[in-house]
This record gives structure tokens, sequence and C-alpha cells, in this order.
């Protein structure tokens, strides 16, 4: 087992060997507008992985594969001349679907904002089907307070001053909180 860190330095050197190569030595016409994105080696630096991507229809994407799979020797070959290393690692081209991914992800954002503006749309004269603010709340009358008040009042024997300092609202001769913990 190598080292991981390199491992992703023989696969950082190999994706710039083999994008210098595409780009300098294959005369391919098979191949296309071909970008190296990624390279990744196994720990054991026996097999590199090579992921790419083709500017242009399916038709191209398909040429430029096989262009590449024909160039595999060519390129395995400039590789182990220029990173001097005693094994060679095979190299194997795979079609990066991240492009692919990002343009799925994209259109899915579009549909999503297209829905989000369609609902904006529909809330701007919405109103709410019930109360504005749907928590319940006790029905207070002002005329039942007044004559609430004023029973209270004719009930109790105690003078009004009493009553008035109350915080509890108990009329009865109960001590408020303030007459039980002064005692």
């Amino acid at each position: 087992m190598a080292d991981p860190a390199r491992a992703r330095r023989l696969a950082v050197r190999i994706r710039q060997i083999v994008s210098a190569t595409i780009e300098m030595q294959i005369k391919d016409p098979r191949l296309g507008m071909v970008t190296i994105t990624d390279a990744r080696v196994t720990s054991d630096l026996r097999e590199a992985t090579v992921f790419y991507t083709v500017y242009g229809d399916a038709q191209q994407i398909e040429d430029s594969a096989r262009a590449l799979a024909s160039a595999t020797g060519v390129l395995r070959s400039t590789v182990g001349k220029q990173t001097g290393i005693k094994f060679v690692p095979t190299l194997t081209f795979i079609a990066d679907i991240v492009p692919d991914t990002a343009r799925e992800l994209e259109e899915a954002l579009a549909r999503v904002r297209e829905a989000d503006a369609e609902l904006a749309r529909a809330r701007e004269g919405a109103q709410y089907a019930g109360e504005p603010d749907p928590y319940r709340k006790p029905a207070v009358d002002e005329d039942e307070d007044a004559e609430d008040a004023d029973d209270l009042e004719v009930a109790t024997d105690e003078p009004a001053d009493a009553a008035a300092g109350r915080t509890d609202g108990y009329a009865d001769g109960r001590p408020s909180a303030a007459e039980r913990n002064a005692s």
C-alpha cells in the first residue's frame, strides 16, 4: 500500500500529463473538445481512472470515447516516461457526469424558482380564511364587565379600598400574596 498523499500527487500529475498529451500529441480526428476533469489512482498505484468531459453532441462524445480508448497505450507510455515510476498504472477513461448533474440541478432550481414566483403571485391578493389572529381569546363584553364589577362590589363585605389593593382578583377576604409573604 502506498501513502495516500503519494497517490493523490500521482493522480494530479497523471491528469496534467494526459491533458497536455491529448492537446499536443494525439492527432486523432475523432477526438473532439476533450477536457480532463479529474484523475484517481488506487492505493496500490496500479490503476488510474481518468475522468473527462466532451463539448458537443452525443455523436462527438461517442467518437471521443473511441479515440481515447485507442490512444490509451500512447498516453500510458507518456505517463511512464514523465513520472519515472517503476510500474505505470493502467489508464481507464470514464466520461464525467458532473456537468450533466450540474445541468440537471440548474434545471431543477429554475423549476423551483418558477413555482415560487407562481406561488407569490397567487398569494398577492389572498386573505386569511378566518380571523387574521387564529388564537382563541375569551369573549369579553364591556356591558358584562361593568355588571361583574358591580356584583363584586355588592357581594363583598370589605371596604372598596381593601379590595382595590389586591393583585389576585379576589375580594372575598382571603389574604393576598403580599399579605401571606409579610406574615
